[in-house]
């Protein structure tokens, strides 16, 4: 009996390991990586049982997948219903590892469990010691933050001052961060609430003493004469709410502007694994240079890498439409935000909310293309939120909307259209 029973015990196990793997449930949510030509491309994809395989949708393409122990077998159909891709791997510690051919390329692919939600919302304060110039995927986060967490933070002006003057590092609109947010993942929107957007000093500077050449009439602009010795420094009186030059001309000795604190980058690291210049903006976000972008203001960036990877930086304490001297008045700052994620739908552009609007960005490479980019993610998000046919549309933007010009001196520009929520409380919201 003992012969036949050590005879047995190898048979068992192996039985044991393989009812172990049978018993694996692919269903749920997964995130999934692929890598091709040292390029990645991000997604989600929800598994569903079908028999002895898994279902599910990626990218519009039907995604089919079988395992027999360990071994999975990855199979994709476009479409038109024509095989895209099959590749073949395992599924080990949770996660599948397979690679294999999609559309006609080597890839790998990796799908993962999302991470589970990181429980209470905390709240995080960070000193930031070092800046960045740059909005990249490429710079190790300063903090890992999860959903309903709130941060708290400083940012210095556009210059490298802290609240205090002090030079603390290089100039180029320096930017605090970048901060991971767990379970963002390409696709998603990352939600930005900005509770506290506070100056930190009493003075300002606009750098600039001349409207840019781009915003004039050439011939206008030809003729315009430099100013030597102007002074551009600004004195902040926070208690009254007001900034007025701190050396004005006579004619300007009684010219002063209300305080108006907001964020002139706010973004997260870009798509392809790009770099930009912390001058730059896109659908990224960026160096939006947008006046309403202030406390109170809810802020949605699609999340093109994982993490998200959010960056803050650049305040002004007043700025006009366009920023036409490129820069306004550039202060340290005092900020705090809370984050989300929203999965499922996202324009693929910035937009945002406050009590009175929502808002959309356009950011192109002219006025008219910027225009036209902010009037299309307009038309999206009224036919993904109320169900709006083209006609409905038209009637709702036809009579209501209205435009800022926020940005036209940086590398691109940034045009928001804007619709009144007085005027949307009439709309009924899509199921």
């Amino acid at each position: 009996m003992r012969v036949i029973a050590k005879a047995l015990l190898p048979v068992a196990f192996f039985v044991a390991l393989n009812v172990r793997a049978q018993t694996i449930d692919l269903s749920g949510k997964w995130q999934v990586t692929i890598l091709h030509h040292g390029a990645y491309d991000y997604g989600r994809v929800t598994l569903k049982a079908d028999g002895a395989q898994w279902t599910g949708k990626m990218f519009g393409d039907s995604i089919t997948i079988s395992m027999k122990d360990s071994a999975i077998e990855v199979r994709c159909k476009g479409d038109d219903g024509k095989e895209c891709g099959s590749l073949k791997g395992r599924i080990s510690d949770g996660v599948m590892h397979a690679s294999g051919v999609i559309y006609d390329e080597n890839s790998t692919w990796t799908a993962e469990r999302p991470a589970a939600p990181g429980g209470s919302a905390t709240s995080h304060e960070f000193v930031p010691k070092v800046y960045y110039n740059h909005f990249s995927g490429l710079i190790e986060p300063v903090l890992h933050i999860n959903p309903g967490d709130t941060v708290h933070t400083t940012t210095v002006d556009a210059g490298g001052a802290d609240a205090h003057g002090a030079h603390v590092t290089a100039g180029g609109n320096p930017l605090t961060g970048p901060f991971y947010v767990e379970g963002a993942w390409p696709g998603d929107m990352l939600v930005i609430k900005l509770k506290r957007v506070r100056l930190s000093r009493d003075s300002a500077g606009i750098y600039n003493n001349s409207v840019v050449l781009s915003s004039l009439d050439p011939y206008y602009a030809r003729d315009q004469k430099q100013i030597e010795h102007f002074d551009s420094s600004w004195k902040l009186d926070r208690d009254a709410g007001i900034a007025a030059l701190e050396k004005p001309t006579d004619r300007l000795k009684s010219f002063q502007v209300k305080l108006a604190p907001m964020m002139g980058c706010i973004g997260v690291a870009p798509p392809a694994r790009q770099s930009f210049r912390s001058g730059q903006l896109g659908n990224f976000g960026g160096n939006m240079d947008y006046n309403q972008i202030r406390e109170g203001v809810t802020l949605y960036l699609p999340v093109f890498q994982p993490g998200a990877l959010l960056f803050v930086g650049d305040g002004h304490a007043a700025q006009g439409d366009g920023e036409l001297t490129g820069n306004a008045l550039e202060t340290s700052m005092d900020v705090e935000f809370s984050v989300d994620l929203a999965e499922g739908f996202g324009l693929n552009q910035p937009h945002a909310e406050n009590d009175d609007y929502v808002m959309v960005s356009g950011i192109e490479n002219s006025l008219e293309d910027a225009l036209r980019s902010a009037t299309t993610g307009m038309s999206k998000w009224l036919a993904h939120t109320y169900n709006l046919n083209s006609a409905e549309i038209a009637m709702v933007l036809g009579s209501s909307m209205r435009y800022d010009i926020a940005e036209i001196v940086d590398p691109h520009v940034h045009v928001v259209a804007k619709l009144s929520k007085s005027a949307l409380k009439a709309l009924v919201p899509a199921k």
